[in-house]
């Protein structure tokens, strides 16, 4: 299934949807990690398949390792079904 289409677990939503609101952070990283609310989120792998989907990423560019407010994208936006979420849109 392409990236917008897949079945979202309550995890990935739930990441996509404090992203969304604003309340993460995220590393600038290949495998970055996320901050929600200041504390480091518990299931990383969560994050990264949510990043390498292309679903969240920096909002701004910083240095390897330095956290950064998240966004949602696009595509996490349609994948999560709520086009019109409050957040930092892409």
């Amino acid at each position: 299934m392409s990236g917008s289409q897949e079945e979202l677990n309550y995890r990935e939503r739930a990441t996509l949807r404090a992203v969304a609101l604003g309340r993460a952070e995220i590393t600038c990283s290949s495998e970055p990690d996320l901050f929600v609310d200041g504390l480091a989120c518990c299931d990383q792998s969560t994050v990264h398949r949510l990043a390498r989907l292309g679903w969240i990423e920096p909002s701004v560019s910083g240095r390897p390792g330095e956290r950064v407010p998240a966004q949602i994208t696009a595509l996490g936006r349609a994948a999560l079904g709520t086009e019109g979420i409050p957040g930092r849109a892409a």
